[in-house]
């Protein structure tokens, strides 16, 4: 593959790439985009929570965030990752209804931007802010079995001191305790 002109070129095929500061711009505005389509467009709410038309709170039953859009470099494909709160079900739920949604996503996309051709959307579900909350769910309990080992040290410190009948030399003088 060789650039010419600001074109890819492989084998006999010329692929057209944008710039990529231009790529960063529809990006973000996609983002944008498909945020307040989360928020305001009924079909997509319909879509990630069924239980909206029987009259069900949708802010009780989970919450769906855009964490990142990735365009591709000639702003033929997108790739939305989406972060789902909730339980399994109204995980699978929603993210089965915005990949059933994509087309119709697609078309309000090209509605609302002013874009020669209106990439492809792929919907991918983000699980990192689950597993950033179990490490630091897991730092947290090593910080208190640390916090609850130093204070069971201190406690049986403070037992040895009272309890001390010795008539001759301190066994402790000398040792150097490690944290």
């Amino acid at each position: 593959m060789r650039i010419v002109r600001g074109k890819a070129v492989v084998g006999s095929r010329i692929r057209c790439m944008a710039n990529p500061r231009r790529v960063q711009m529809v990006a973000k505005q996609i983002r944008r985009e498909l945020s307040d389509m989360l928020l305001t467009d009924k079909v997509l709410q319909y879509a990630i929570l069924p239980e909206t038309s029987l009259g069900a709170d949708r802010y009780l039953s989970s919450l769906t965030t855009v964490t990142d859009v990735q365009v591709s470099g000639d702003l033929q494909v997108v790739k939305v990752f989406v972060s789902v709160f909730g339980d399994e079900r109204g995980r699978e739920v929603a993210i089965a209804g915005l990949k059933s949604k994509a087309k119709y996503v697609r078309s309000e996309l090209g509605k609302r931007m002013k874009l020669r051709l209106t990439p492809e959307i792929r919907f991918i579900e983000d699980d990192s802010f689950e597993k950033g909350s179990r490490v630091i769910a897991i730092l947290d309990k090593i910080k208190n079995e640390k916090s609850s080992g130093s204070q069971n040290k201190e406690q049986l410190n403070s037992s040895t001191n009272e309890d001390d009948d010795w008539d001759g030399e301190d066994l402790e003088e000398g040792v150097i305790y490690v944290e």
